[in-house]
């Protein structure tokens, strides 16, 4: 590790699996102070939120099994990053001063205004709290209530098959396609599972309405439905655009290929919210690890006066589980394409569990016991986008 007699300060504003991974390898070099802004004082699995609503697992950890020594959690929720005093601003009042910021806010819900109801009837899964609404609703449900879970991706899928392990009674409507990400073959393999195991599977249908007590399809139809579950795509927080920085439509941070903000090469992004090139890779876990790994890189290459490297990540597909006893793991080639290849039943499920616990294990424990030990697959840059680090920024 390297010595130097002024720390350098480096907030790192949201503590999911972007973030607390980029602050445990900040500390590389013993010259960073680390301070890691949370608004929760655990640590939150979003990819086990499913098992949490259904009863079936926790999703929360100690943030003191996660973090490498050193590192300071604030539980607080930032404001604004006012980028020429370099602080950050704190809903509790509190600034934080800073040298180097790493943007990694995550993802949010997204429950559309456009469609009636939806906001005020619809329940939704995308954050801990909301699941913690869910979980306490699905418990006043008798068992036999008609459940229904709006969106055909992976966490629609996720949810529902938990559901209906449980034995409730479930319609998945979604909303044109189920799985679009994976091969046709992945796609027929959860179909079956879910009408195997009762889920009423509405693959052209898009939710209209939500109302209290039932849903409204586009072509007028109306389903009965207790309890209706949201999980038809994710948002992004406010937070770059509040602090003026560049976002994309979405409101992810726009930043070069190295992840720094087109904006202010001392703010460096990672996971969900940010937009490399205004092509942002795929949300999710898999990605989420390399880009924070990748965002510490790039202030530590900054703090050492180096050209930081470009974004270098291959992807290799995706897991599903499908209840407790079966999962699905979908290959892919590096660009994301999904093979016309994937390993499902009791293997899936099993490869899922592995995935999960090695996000956790391998990944951020890891790297706070082993400061820069995280590896991932590489693909080179990526098509279209420059090879160096050059950047050019523009005016607001």
């Amino acid at each position: 590790m390297t010595e130097h007699n002024t720390p350098h300060k480096v907030v790192v504003i949201g503590g999911g699996y972007a973030g607390t991974l980029a602050a445990n390898r900040l500390r590389m070099r013993d010259d960073v102070d680390i301070t890691l802004v949370n608004p929760r004082p655990e640590f939150v699995e979003r990819i086990r939120l499913h098992q949490f609503v259904a009863g079936t697992g926790g999703a929360t950890i100690d943030y003191g099994t996660l973090l490498g020594e050193g590192i300071q959690l604030v539980v607080d929720s930032a404001t604004r990053i006012d980028t020429p005093a370099r602080t950050v601003q704190l809903a509790s009042g509190r600034p934080l001063d800073y040298d180097y910021v790493i943007y990694a806010v995550g993802s949010t819900r997204a429950v559309p205004s456009s469609v009636p109801g939806a906001a005020e009837f619809a329940f939704d899964i995308a954050e801990f709290e909301y699941a913690q609404r869910l979980r306490a609703r699905l418990e006043e449900l008798p068992l036999d209530a008609p459940v229904t879970v709006v969106g055909g991706g992976l966490t629609g899928i996720e949810t529902a098959a938990e559901l209906a392990e449980q034995g409730r009674r479930v319609t998945l409507v979604c909303g044109r396609t189920l799985a679009p990400t994976f091969s046709a073959p992945g796609r027929r393999y959860i179909a079956k599972w879910l009408t195997r195991h009762g889920v009423v599977v509405l693959e052209a249908s898009v939710v209209s309405e939500v109302r209290p007590d039932a849903v409204v399809v586009a072509d007028g139809g109306v389903r009965t439905s207790a309890l209706t579950i949201w999980t038809g795509g994710f948002g992004v927080p406010e937070l770059a655009a509040a602090s003026g920085l560049r976002t994309d439509a979405l409101g992810r941070l726009l930043t070069d290929e190295t992840l720094t903000s087109v904006d202010d090469d001392r703010i460096v992004a990672a996971g969900d919210a940010a937009a490399p090139s205004g092509r942002p890779l795929r949300m999710s876990t898999y990605v989420a690890g390399p880009l924070g790994a990748q965002a510490a890189n790039t202030v530590l290459s900054r703090i050492a006066g180096t050209e930081p490297a470009v974004i270098d990540v291959a992807m290799s597909g995706a897991c599903v589980s499908l209840g407790r006893r079966a999962g699905i793991r979908q290959l892919a080639r590096k660009d994301d394409t999904a093979m016309n290849v994937y390993i499902g039943g009791r293997m899936g499920a099993a490869i899922k569990e592995k995935t999960c616990n090695f996000v956790v294990d391998n990944r951020i424990r890891r790297e706070a016991r082993e400061p820069g030990s995280m590896w991932w697959p590489k693909g080179g840059p990526r098509p279209g986008q420059p090879t160096s680090a050059a950047r050019v920024v523009t005016s607001p």
